[in-house]
């Protein structure tokens, strides 16, 4: 079966069981990373829906998160529809995913139109106030070029620390390596020219709760966190949305 990067089975692990188009299995999760320093990623925040962490994504503007289609929707009778904004909180400037940093509301969401499979798994929220930047809150800019094959790219979010495993605390982080599209599908089948690829040994990778946040590369984020292959810590690459091929897209539907 096809299941996302959410913290608890809900109604986003059934929508995306219901859209699924791979033929192998794919299911979700930060495994073997590491807690990271205060500050070190000012732009993660942790995407709340009724006020449990439940996604990860990224401030791109004073006004803006990214984060994954899948973390802001729901199969609702066979349709795709959008969680009521009142449902939806932010917290940004702490590592701590309980407590400290800002509290903000959403104010509005924008689904990738294109949404399905896995593939546009893209979303931007606009907060209902501006986040007021500083040591740390910031924004992260968006690629400037396409992420490179074989190169070092660092993941970041609350995920589950192993299949079926406890969300940690704080903030976690990993450094994975980014595959070719021929590479991505020979592993599994998803070599797609909006999919980034990461590939990590085993008991690393992505995790339930991880969905929607960021992969890093020279200070950019590259990859919206989406879904991993075969369970937690297996040592199949893990599905991120290409942030590249969507940057058109996401200055369409924000203020950048």
């Amino acid at each position: 079966m096809l299941s996302s990067l959410v913290s608890v089975i809900g109604p986003i692990v059934l929508l995306a069981a219901i859209c699924q188009a791979a033929p192998n299995p794919i299911d979700s999760r930060i495994v073997g990373g590491v807690d990271a320093n205060k500050g070190q990623f000012p732009h993660q925040i942790s995407l709340r829906k009724d006020g449990s962490h439940n996604c990860g994504g990224s401030i791109i503007s004073a006004n803006y998160v990214l984060t994954a289609a899948h973390c802001v929707t729901y199969d609702n009778g066979g349709e795709l529809a959008i969680y009521a904004t009142s449902q939806l909180t932010v917290r940004a400037g702490s590592n701590d995913r309980f407590q400290g940093g800002v509290l903000k509301q959403v104010a509005a969401i924008t689904v990738h139109e294109d949404y399905g499979n896995f593939l546009n798994d893209v979303a931007v929220i606009r907060m209902e106030t501006p986040f007021i930047f500083s040591e740390y809150i910031q924004a992260i800019g968006l690629p400037s070029k396409d992420t490179p094959a074989h190169a070092d790219i660092i993941i970041s979010g609350w995920g589950r620390l192993r299949q079926g495993g406890d969300l940690p605390r704080y903030l976690q982080y990993n450094t994975l390596t980014s595959q070719t599209l021929e590479e991505c599908q020979e592993s599994i089948n998803y070599g797609y020219p909006n999919m980034l690829c990461l590939i990590h040994e085993a008991d690393n990778g992505a995790c339930n709760g991880d969905s929607g946040g960021p992969a890093h590369y020279n200070n950019e984020v590259v990859g919206i966190a989406g879904f991993v292959y075969g369970g937690c810590g297996r040592n199949n690459p893990d599905g991120y949305a290409r942030v590249y091929y969507h940057v058109s897209w996401i200055k369409a539907n924000t203020d950048l």
